[in-house]
């Protein structure tokens, strides 16, 4: 994840969302299921979790005032199955979809970092 985030701002992106929408890149799904068979990617059921790549400045309230999103650049997110719409930019897929969609930020815990690294 640190290299990623390096690389974000060595190269900003070229789309900044607008009003209450979030960019996600999608997280990678499973090659091989639990019992080692490879999963073709046709057949692969796509993630629901993703870590978020740009943010709109908000949404406004009925006086004009601006309120902020919930998420942040870098933040990992669950969302909805059918949630979002699917775009490639820069070559890469992304999804855009409003904060709306999103159902909650997954916190790393440090057992889980241990684990992965």
């Amino acid at each position: 994840m640190v290299a990623l985030h390096a690389d974000l701002r060595k190269n900003p992106m070229k789309f900044r969302p607008l009003h209450d929408r979030v960019v996600i890149r999608r997280a990678e799904g499973d090659l091989q299921s639990k019992g080692g068979i490879i999963i073709p990617d046709t057949a692969k059921e796509k993630p629901q979790e993703g870590e978020v790549i740009a943010v709109g400045p908000g949404s406004r309230d009925e006086s004009g005032k601006l309120i902020p999103l919930d998420v942040k650049t870098g933040d990992i997110v669950l969302f909805g199955k059918w949630s979002g719409t699917e775009i490639k930019i820069d070559g890469e897929d992304l999804l855009i979809m409003k904060e709306a969609d999103i159902m909650g930020i997954v916190e790393k815990t440090e057992a889980a970092t241990k684990k992965a690294a």
